[in-house]
């Protein structure tokens, strides 16, 4: 942790956070102060702040931001652009840790949890004891999804139920009556409400049903979202976690980050400043901006505004940033406030691809959205999306930023050799559907984006 170096030699700082936003110290060092140091002393033209998504304990963080940065030190056309800029360029890049992973072990430094363990003997192999090592991936699980769930009587009685049941019968035609109300009890005691569309990242989805979503994922053959096979009776395990990471990412955007953009800007007064996020990162740096208010203009603390937005495939609300949710009018997307007191100066770019899977239909599957599972793309030759062509749940990953009250353009993410026509003030829909395209299991290219013309996009942003 702390001054990281990627494999194409680029540094970085990377600061890590807990699930309530409070700095996590590596041996009593808090890593944000060496970054503060770092900000004040060097006098940087441009800072860049960015956030990994769902799923990403350090080590994965980590390697993740390796290829992000060195994605963009291979820009060298954009570099160059940068530096024959009045005052030259000096760039400081600071990425952020937090506990997304909900399967996970989240100790720093330590290797990522998965089920069978290596160290867990397999049924078959001489020696092996079948009941232990049933027994030790299950114990495992529900330890697991303790921490994600906190360790009240309730999660741990109905976490009991839905990991017993699993080991029976991991597949049965229907989730039994016994698991069926262990899943309405999780759900009651994660404290996730129902809000719909409007409501903060943590409630924007509709009523959860296990048995809905446990047959939709047995349509759709979700068993390994992110990267780990839980499929079958543990599938609405993996939504309902969806939710509880969902809020987390707020949480933490809107205290821990939201604290660490307002400490850099201070540090660095002069300096131009670039939001990145991916995935549910989208909603972390969003929530560095709006703070903890949500949609109301001029509400909660001043916060000034910075230079750019880029969010590459985000799993959150389509309409986060407009006016008038279409099947709610009266309310506005909860980050409208981002839009509406102009807290980014220059262009906001979105990355957009219908090889996402993980955005494209377990987002909607997780916002309940029952028989809208594979909503496609949108039809980007028509100027007014109105309520008729998208559907209420939906994610900007696939859709873009949707909504009136938002100037908005859409475009094809172009190569990295080609310049783009930004605005500030505009949001730029880049569909990117020819270069995040790679398939990575069940999650499909969700995370396919450590590449050059997507670096470039964030670029431009940046030089506008």
């Amino acid at each position: 942790m702390g001054r990281e170096t990627t494999p194409g030699g680029t540094e970085y700082h990377l600061v890590a956070f807990d699930a309530a936003g409070v700095e996590r110290p590596e041996l009593g060092v808090a890593y944000s102060e060496k970054a503060l140091q770092d900000a004040a002393a060097s006098a940087p033209t441009d800072v860049f702040l960015m956030s990994h998504g769902w799923n990403g304990d350090v080590p994965a963080a980590r390697a993740q931001y390796d290829r992000w940065i060195d994605a963009m030190a291979a820009c060298t056309q954009d570099l160059e652009a940068a530096r024959a800029r009045p005052g030259g360029f000096r760039g400081l890049i600071v990425a952020v840790h937090w506990p997304s992973k909900a399967w996970g072990d989240e100790d720093l430094g330590d290797a990522s949890f998965g089920l069978p363990g290596p160290d867990l003997p397999g049924p078959d192999l001489p020696g092996a004891d079948p009941a232990a090592a049933l027994a030790a991936p299950s114990d495992a699980l529900l330890e697991s999804a303790l921490e994600a769930f906190g360790s009240s009587p309730e999660a741990h009685e109905a976490l009991l139920t839905i990991v017993r049941a699993a080991m029976d019968d991991a597949a049965p035609v229907t989730l039994p009556d016994e698991v069926r109300e262990a899943y309405r009890r999780l759900d009651a005691a994660s404290g996730v409400g129902a809000e719909g569309e409007g409501a903060s990242p943590a409630e924007d989805r509709a009523p959860f049903d296990a048995e809905t979503a446990y047959q939709a994922c047995l349509l759709d053959e979700l068993v390994s979202f992110g990267g780990m096979s839980l499929g079958g009776v543990l599938a609405p395990l993996r939504i309902l976690t969806f939710w509880q990471m969902k809020r987390r990412a707020a949480d933490v955007g809107s205290t821990g980050i939201a604290r660490l953009l307002t400490d850099l800007q201070g540090a660095a007064p002069t300096a131009r400043f670039h939001l990145m996020g991916h995935s549910f990162g989208c909603i972390v740096v969003s929530a560095s901006l709006a703070g903890a208010a949500g949609a109301a203009a001029g509400a909660g603390s001043e916060r000034t505004p910075v230079h750019s937005l880029t969010l590459v495939q985000g799993a959150m609300s389509h309409w986060s940033f407009c006016r008038s949710i279409p099947s709610a009018p009266a309310r506005a997307g909860w980050f409208h406030r981002v839009v509406a007191d102009g807290l980014v100066a220059g262009p906001t770019v979105v990355t957009t691809s219908v090889h996402d899977r993980a955005v494209r239909v377990f987002y909607p599957l997780g916002a309940g959205a029952r028989g809208q599972v594979d909503y496609g793309r949108v039809d980007y030759g028509q100027v007014d999306h109105g309520p008729g062509d998208l559907p209420t749940y939906g994610a900007i990953g696939t859709f873009g930023i949707r909504g009136p009250g938002i100037a908005i353009v859409d475009d094809d993410l172009h190569a990295a050799d080609q310049p783009y026509a930004l605005r500030p003030g505009i949001v730029h829909n880049l569909r990117a559907d020819d270069v995040i395209s790679e398939y990575q299991g069940a999650m499909g290219a969700h995370s396919d984006i450590a590449k050059e013309p997507v670096a470039h996009a964030m670029w431009q942003a940046a030089l506008t």
